[in-house]
């Protein structure tokens, strides 16, 4: 299997309609062998009934879709040099190593493929996860291997963290993969991805107790609250994942923090952002959307 890699592109200018995102190119399937991971066991298949599959959606692009556009960004391959009227003067993103989608052991098909009712990622978790940028320096605990339900509701208010690591049981999770990194300027970013036994499951537990809307419902430690982010472009968003990006209520205090939900199959994504004085935009929707193409 190999590693993901990814690599930036750049910023429209504010004044230009940002181009569509294109989904990241696949490398073709590995014949499984000794060294392929092995697949996930699918849950028995259950029905999920088409009007909640429908209000999903709904509700996502309801949510998302009426807040403008006032950060646009394309992620594309292009060079800066490559846009009209954009130098190569940084834009504010950050160098990630070039992304690719996994191979899939053999006969193993895609998360939103038909024959894959429930969902499933069958690439190993930690595969998935987002590389940290260039220039960053890695959280030692947070290094992209597998962490405990525990270290995942040490993000949330102290409150609400022995509920969540119930409900983590009550719903089945699987494993809980995350990376860690801090930039140059301060900002500190971590990912998790929370694998659950189906889409279902995935969807009960955001809905239930993350209650994404138009704040999210489990609130983060040490911060004011969330609204839905103005600036958040949803033309970065692959479907059918659903994508809630938030930034923090102001005044935000000494630090402030940024943070997204990726519900993406069976994979319900987490991904913070925070840095004395301003959390920057641009850099945590690049993020955002690089993460949610590695789950597509």
């Amino acid at each position: 299997m190999t590693e993901p890699t990814t690599e930036t592109a750049p910023v429209l200018p504010m004044s230009e309609a940002p181009p569509a995102v294109p989904a990241v190119p696949a490398e073709p399937a590995e014949p499984a062998g000794p060294e392929a991971p092995a697949a996930l066991v699918p849950a028995p298949v259950r029905d999920r009934p088409v009007l909640r599959a429908v209000a999903r959606w709904t509700v996502a692009v309801l949510v998302c879709g009426g807040l403008g556009a006032g950060t646009a960004m394309g992620i594309t391959s292009m060079e800066r040099t490559d846009v009209p009227g954009l130098t190569t003067e940084s834009d504010g993103r950050w160098d990630y190593p070039k992304l690719s989608l996994l191979a899939l052991p053999k006969d193993t098909p895609r998360p939103f493929t038909e024959g894959n009712r429930e969902e499933i990622h069958y690439a190993d978790e930690r595969k998935l996860l987002l590389p940290a940028p260039a220039t960053a320096t890695v959280d030692k605990k947070l290094n992209g291997g597998w962490v405990t339900s525990k270290q995942f509701t040490a993000e949330y208010e102290e409150g609400k963290r022995a509920e969540l690591e119930l409900a983590l049981k009550d719903y089945a999770v699987r494993h809980i993969a995350a990376r860690g990194w801090t930039m140059p300027d301060g900002t500190a970013s971590r990912v998790y991805l929370l694998q659950f036994d189906s889409a279902a499951s995935a969807d009960s537990f955001n809905d239930d107790e993350i209650r994404t809307g138009a704040k999210p419902g489990a609130a983060l430690a040490g911060t004011a609250g969330f609204k839905l982010d103005p600036a958040w472009d949803t033309s970065g968003n692959v479907l059918p994942t659903a994508t809630y990006v938030y930034l923090e209520n102001a005044p935000a205090g000494a630090e402030e923090t940024r943070q997204a939900y990726v519900v993406a199959g069976d994979t319900l994504a987490l991904i913070v952002q925070s840095r004395k004085g301003k959390a920057h935009a641009v850099p945590f929707h690049q993020t955002v959307v690089l993460q949610n193409q590695l789950l597509s």
